[in-house]
């Protein structure tokens, strides 16, 4: 067998006793150890305080005494404030680091009994962290009888050998990570991948946390699991104040968000305390804040960093401690080139940086989030609605393909649930109200991504839906030039001046009439508009 050495505090009370025989029936976990049956301590690595001396060399001398073959090793560690937890891990560290352990020659026990809670944690994570090489060992009283030597039992740290603890941890991790996704079975890795990330930085930070994305990606919607996570383990306590920072304009900006002292300008006829204020010990989620100004933005940054800001006309600083998420669908570094937004605030927020892509980035999701807009219906109004079999299909059929253009994000799916399931009185969408809807989210997206190209006015709203992209470009600079000629054959000679100059004869206007023919048009229809 290896040596075995054990490693521990002092107990300043526990190993304490007045001097005489009585003290051999009181258990004093330092001298206990030496005296079990079972354990053979070949050395004793006693950490002690210099107050403590005489104490560690009393302990010393009855450890000799009932065990003989114990070398004891009185080590002197000072703290300054033994329950400041920086400095005691941070010696204790140091102690483990300068020692020649070798477990290949001796064995480790760590004593956790004695010494004072933080020396207790502090060696528990040094030892857990292999820093100290050794298993945890833990000692008590006799239980029902009185006697010197206690009981002993040694902890061990391979929690992967605990099957149950990993599956416990597995779950609760699930649990979390399932509660910032609105218990959505999202299937795009890389969104799970950045929910996972949120998930450990949302219990292991304070720090802010900026969220991008198109508008309608879900970052409001985000923003608040984050809270309501984080006041489910109990780690704020305030409110969830929420903010859309497009909407503040001007003085009222400044007063909404730091407040404002009655009297401060026309129209303040009482206190207001503001936005950060009612943020206090809880989270403030600024959404779009890239439209901001400067000046709000110069206090918003030493509100983050110094918890205090000047309300306006006040003369005194008021004090307020939230956690900040930030919101926006603008890309903060070119706004820092172009400068309009502040490089130093910009900094401190992208230190947790997260992109949320937009719904036709992760069209697999479509599917779950369907059955996620039915069932907050079905809260809302108090009407369950759903599909027969062949509407589902042909409406996901649609959604997932390159046709939906999800210009507006889950905000889109959001409101086109609701349509169906409104227009749905017996508590089934048939294939009829699907046809419907998708022509009515293709009319609103032509009209939200249209141009102005000329086109409307010659097309109708079929026409032009049926048209690619390249040929709408196409067309629509055709139109241009028609319009700018007199005629269709300066039209044409326009339009195909590099090629007619490659051949010998050319009917430019013949070439162009069979062109706008392709899209049911002629000369004389496009010249007018």
């Amino acid at each position: 067998m290896k040596p075995l050495v054990v490693i521990g505090f002092l107990g300043s009370t526990l190993d304490g006793s007045k001097f005489g025989p009585s003290r051999w029936n009181k258990w004093r976990p330092s001298v206990g150890i030496t005296m079990q049956e079972d354990l053979r301590v070949d050395r004793f690595v006693l950490l002690h305080g210099t107050p403590h001396g005489r104490l560690a060399e009393y302990v010393a001398e009855d450890i000799a005494s009932v065990s003989p073959e114990t070398t004891i090793d009185l080590r002197r560690m000072d703290f300054k404030n033994p329950w400041d937890f920086e400095e005691v891990y941070g010696k204790l560290l140091d102690f483990a680091r300068a020692e020649p352990f070798d477990p290949e020659v001796e064995d480790y026990l760590i004593h956790i009994t004695t010494g004072t809670h933080v020396a207790q944690i502090c060696l528990f994570l040094l030892t857990e962290a292999h820093y100290l090489p050794g298993r945890l060992l833990q000692t008590q009283p006799s239980r029902g009888t009185v006697s010197p030597v206690g009981e002993w039992n040694t902890i061990d740290l391979d929690l992967s050998r605990y099957d149950s603890i990993a599956t416990r941890f597995a779950v609760a991790s699930a649990e979390s990570q399932s509660f910032l996704k609105s218990g959505i079975e999202t299937r795009n890795a890389g969104f799970n991948g950045i929910i996972d990330e949120i998930e450990h930085v949302a219990l292991r930070s304070k720090a802010p946390v900026l969220l991008m994305g198109p508008t309608g990606a879900g970052k409001s919607q985000l923003a608040r699991r984050i809270y309501e996570l984080k006041r489910l383990k109990h780690q704020v306590g305030g409110a969830f104040v929420e903010v859309n920072c497009a909407t503040l304009r001007g003085d009222s900006a400044m007063s909404a968000l730091f407040g404002h002292r009655k009297g401060a300008f026309t129209g303040a006829a009482a206190d207001r305390p503001g936005l950060l204020r009612s943020a206090d010990k809880g989270m403030l989620f600024l959404d779009e804040i890239g439209e901001l100004g400067l000046d709000e933005q110069a206090m918003i940054l030493r509100a983050i960093e110094d918890k205090r800001f000047l309300p306006v006309g006040a003369d005194k600083e008021s004090a307020a401690d939230f956690q900040l998420i930030a919101g926006t669908n603008r890309d903060l570094g070119e706004a820092v080139a172009s400068g309009i937004f502040r490089e130093d605030l910009y900094a401190r927020l992208n230190l947790w940086t997260f992109t949320l892509p937009g719904l036709a980035e992760r069209r697999e999701d479509i599917e779950p989030n369907l059955d996620y807009e039915l069932d907050r219906f079905a809260e809302r109004e108090g009407q369950r609605v759903s599909f027969n079999k062949e509407a589902r299909q042909r409406y996901l059929a649609f959604a997932i393909s390159s046709d939906a253009r999800w210009t507006g994000n889950f905000r889109d799916l959001a409101a086109s649930v609701t349509r169906m399931a409104t227009l749905s009185p017996r508590g089934r969408i048939d294939v009829d109200c699907v046809d419907s809807e998708v022509a009515r989210l293709r009319k609103l997206w032509l009209h939200a991504n249209a141009v102005d190209d000329g086109l409307a006015s010659l097309l109708s709203d079929e026409a032009l839906a049926a048209l690619d992209p390249f040929d709408r470009v196409q067309l629509a600079e055709t139109v241009r030039i028609c319009r700018a000629s007199r005629s269709l054959s300066e039209a044409g000679r326009s339009l195909f001046a590099a090629s007619r100059a490659r051949r010998t004869s050319a009917n430019d206007a013949d070439r162009l009439r069979k062109y706008l023919t392709r899209f049911g048009l002629d000369w004389s229809a496009v010249a007018k508009n």
